[in-house]
């Protein structure tokens, strides 16, 4: 695909296709992610409207939540609300996702499709989806490496190559990385591997296969109160040190392959298959957890163009299916004997969980120009979901089991100016189920057992559903590229979890999830990246920027009325003004800022607003296929708090609920590519 005679790259043809979509899109180039560190995917997620990716105290696990999805969720837990993707094909399973495998190098673009425009992935719920695509022997170099340090004992390599050898082509690249961590108790490591060959049998059917590989080890500083992050960020939960609070995932294998075939030029049909092993050993100081989830999944997608009543038509019919193997599990042995324990030897197995699930999707979806560059978008998905858990050791309980089934419509309408803007609008139903594990907790109880001090009530958790209006406009006009969506959407029986047992020295902490009152979700997601000044051989001046509005509250709940869900900032900005010299230097500043995050549903305390300012700059070669970095990370040194795992009341007073933001860094790195 070319414009203007020039050949478009992976990430200006994928914007090309979510043009297409009516509703709120996003496209990550991989090329600007890597003018800076690229340690956590907060740093590919930047400057993304409606998307709010937070790390805490420097670590990988962090907090993602898009229009409010996983809103009272914290960091280093399996994420919901969100369908996550690799190269099309799933990562997501009915336990969630894990995060281990989400190495943000090695890339070649980020898709972000928010909310119900996702819908041609198979994705129902609230958030939409993320589909990272890595690249390929197609647009990868034979050998390139990467080196990346900085503050906190920060280390990060990688070496990659690609190349197409007559019509086989392949990419591998091996990544490993270090540090010791902003706060105390928040060293952590990862070794990793991504690799992946393509054949063309024909010019109409070609096939790929996909390994990711990627182990990280790390400890798990906990959480502050705010008045802790503003005096010292640095330290650690007390609780969390007592426990030496560690996680480490042993080696998470995601193994895929997806067939294209072209049948004619007017239609075609993929098929996708994926393997998805994730053990996780969360390690206490008196118990270690040992969970062990695989999942095995199938993507079909069928698209066809012709004509319908005499007007331009696109078709697509799909179906995403992802089921739990032998049971997910979870082990909880003596560690360390304490009082409770202490006729049992280390290593002994105190409880036993087993968890089963199946999430199953059709998607049929038609695009018709109704009238010139007015389209109407219509399409509907079924959904069967299936949730089993049971303690198998001691017995205390019986099994629990549940199947559902559910429809989610979806209607838009796009219209494309002669200037090519584009204005939308669309309505759609979003369907989410609890994750599996959602069932159980920590102490061989169902979450409504006597531990919890629940009713029985909580056994019978309820689909999250939403009814969402979305409008909106993109375009490009004064050299300047926009996009902007208002939405609001009506959601029944959220699921939200909340703290109601806290961690001590001797346990965990236990987490029940329930579903609310009915709840409203609305907001603005607005970006903007404009040229400011354009001086030829004196290089230009460009800016972006992106504002969100997340403004979520219950609706007339019988305890807090219409009190803001806890979780996430109700504004969030992020803005950057960058130079750039033809000859390869740029530079630039950029600031991030956010309002005070609710941490109760009580609304009872707060944590304060921020505003922190980052530099950068750099030289990339425009031939001989090397570039240097320097980023400036938090140049005050503000002590502000990024993320927030939310409580039910704590009435008034300052608990310890926040994670802190990285302080101070300085960061440098250099890339080589041999072409």
């Amino acid at each position: 695909m070319h414009v203007a005679g020039k050949a478009l790259n992976g990430a200006d043809r994928a914007r090309l296709r979510l043009d297409e979509v009516p509703g709120g899109v996003s496209v990550v180039s991989q090329e600007q992610v890597e003018k800076g560190r690229v340690f956590t995917n907060e740093d590919v997620l930047a400057f993304q409207p409606g998307v709010y990716a937070q790390a805490a105290g420097g670590t990988d696990g962090i907090k993602i939540s898009i229009r409010g999805s996983a809103i009272n969720r914290g960091t280093n837990f399996f994420r919901s609300g969100t369908l996550f993707l690799f190269d099309g094909l799933p990562v997501t399973g009915p336990g969630g996702t894990p995060y281990e495998l989400f190495e943000p190098l090695g890339l070649s673009r980020t898709e972000i499709l928010r909310g119900a425009n996702a819908f041609d992935a198979g994705a129902l719920m609230l958030g939409g989806a993320i589909n990272y695509v890595t690249r390929t022997g197609r647009d990868a170099a034979p050998f390139e490496v990467r080196i990346e340090g900085g503050s906190y004992g920060y280390k990060k390599v990688a070496v990659s190559s690609g190349q197409v050898i007559g019509n086989l082509d392949y990419y591998v690249a091996g990544i490993a990385s270090e540090r010791d961590g902003y706060q105390q108790l928040s060293q952590g490591e990862s070794r990793g591997f991504i690799g992946n060959l393509g054949y063309k049998f024909s010019p109409k059917l070609d096939t790929r296969f996909y390994f990711r590989y990627r182990k990280t080890d790390n400890y798990q500083p906990g959480a502050l109160t705010v008045a802790q992050v503003e005096q010292d960020p640095r330290q650690a939960n007390p609780v969390a040190v007592a426990q030496n609070a560690h996680r480490n995932q042993p080696g998470s294998r995601w193994l895929a392959n997806k067939t294209t075939w072209t049948i004619d030029e007017a239609s075609s049909l993929e098929v996708g298959l994926v393997v998805h092993d994730y053990p996780i050993d969360q390690q206490l100081a008196v118990n270690v957890g040992s969970w062990g989830f695989s999942d095995a999944s199938y993507s079909l997608q069928y698209a066809r163009r012709d004509t319908l009543f005499g007007k331009r038509s696109e078709t697509k019919v799909g179906a995403l299916s992802t089921n739990h193997l032998n049971h997910g599990w979870l082990d909880t042995r003596v560690r360390i004997p304490a009082a409770a324990t202490a006729n049992l030897p280390v290593g002994t197995l105190i409880r036993r969980a087993e968890y089963d699930g199946e999430d199953h999707v059709l998607h049929a979806g038609n695009d018709l120009e109704v009238a010139p560059r007015l389209w109407v978008t219509t399409g509907v998905s079924a959904v069967k979901t299936k949730r089993y858990t049971e303690v198998v050791y001691p017995v205390t309980n019986e099994p629990y089991r549940r199947s559902t089934t559910a429809l989610a419509p979806r209607a838009g309408l796009r219209y494309t100016f002669d200037n090519d803007i584009v204005v939308f609008g669309n309505v759609s139903r979003s369907v989410e189920p609890p994750n599996t594990w959602a069932f159980l907790t920590i102490p061989p109880t169902f979450t409504s057992g006597p531990a919890t001090g629940l009713s029985r009530r909580g056994l019978d958790l309820k689909d999250q559903k939403a009814n969402t209006v979305e409008i909106g406009t993109r375009g490009r006009a004064f050299d300047s590229n926009w996009s902007l969506s208002v939405y609001r959407a009506l959601v029944k029986n959220e699921l939200l979890s909340v703290e109601v047992i806290p961690a001590s020295a001797t346990s965990a902490g236990i987490t029940a999830e329930s579903n609310a009152t009915p709840t409203v979700h609305q907001g603005i997601e607005a970006g903007l990246e404009s040229q400011l000044w354009d001086g030829g051989a004196a290089g230009r001046l460009s800016a972006r920027q992106s504002f969100t509005l997340n403004d979520f509250y219950f609706r007339n709940d019988r305890r807090f009325g219409r009190n803001t869900l806890p979780g996430i900032p109700k504004r969030y900005y992020q803005g950057e003004l960058q130079y750039e010299h033809p000859g390869g230097f740029y530079g630039g500043v950029s600031v991030q800022a956010a309002s005070p995050i609710d941490v109760d549903y009580a609304n009872s305390f707060r944590t304060h607003g921020y505003g922190i300012v980052n530099a950068s700059f750099g030289y990339d070669h425009p031939r001989a296929g090397w570039k240097v970095f320097v980023d400036l990370r938090n140049l005050a040194n503000k002590h502000y708090v990024s993320s927030v795992a939310p409580a039910y009341n704590d009435a008034g007073t300052d608990q310890r609920r926040s994670a802190p933001g990285e302080g101070f860094g300085v960061y440098a790195g250099i890339q080589y590519a041999f072409r």
